[in-house]
């Protein structure tokens, strides 16, 4: 992350909020399992598959689904130039994000929540350099570690500040998953619809000539 520029740091912590957010919805909505969040559906499944097969079976469903999606945000980033890959595939996570809430609107909240796991596969496929993911929006515990590793490293020329964009990372993620929390409560699947919208407005902002992104 610290090989990007300033206000790359800044859309990234927003996007990761964006992730938080949906996956608090998601999380609340199904009872216990993640949106964005594989490495807790991964554990899920593990221990379902000793425990109800129900369980794992739910689990692996949501995994292959996300997959997907980093399938077709991966397909999106290679079919289109470099500079418009940014903005459009942060549009077509809006875009999944509204089909959501309209299938939520027509009571259709498994749905729902798929073209939610859809999208949070294929906003980790927004940072992408030599085809390959960059920054990961949505598993924290690398986040964590890299934050640790740079606050090792805290006291050597150069060195001092490598730590902020991992905590700007995390705490985007945390900060959206409080804000999800928030409008479910209030609003229910309903509040994906604010979700797609911050989506669409972060597209425009990454329509910006700088933060046209190279490999």
């Amino acid at each position: 992350m610290t090989r990007y520029q300033r206000h790359h740091w800044y859309l990234a912590m927003a996007l990761a909020a964006l992730a938080g957010f949906v996956d608090a919805i998601g999380f609340l909505y199904t009872g216990g399992f993640f949106t964005a969040f594989m490495t807790g559906n991964s554990t899920r499944m593990a221990v379902g598959l000793f425990t109800d097969g129900r369980i794992a079976g739910i689990a692996a469903a949501m995994i292959a689904t996300f997959v997907a999606g980093v399938v077709l945000g991966s397909l999106v980033g290679h079919m289109c130039p470099t500079r418009y890959r940014l903005p459009l595939t942060i549009t077509g996570v809006a875009l999944l994000l509204a089909m959501a809430a309209g299938l939520a609107m027509a009571g259709m909240g498994t749905a729902a929540v798929g073209c939610t796991l859809l999208a949070m596969g294929m906003e980790n496929t927004v940072f992408q350099r030599e085809g390959q993911v960059s920054i990961g929006l949505t598993y924290m515990t690398g986040t964590l570690v890299k934050l640790g590793q740079s606050l090792a490293r805290i006291h050597h020329a150069g060195q001092r500040w490598t730590w902020v964009p991992h905590l700007l990372l995390w705490s985007g993620l945390v900060g959206g998953a409080g804000l999800g929390v928030v409008a479910y409560l209030d609003m229910a699947l309903l509040a994906l619809w604010i979700a797609s919208g911050a989506g669409l407005a972060l597209a425009l902002l990454a329509c910006l000539p700088r933060f046209a992104l190279l490999d």
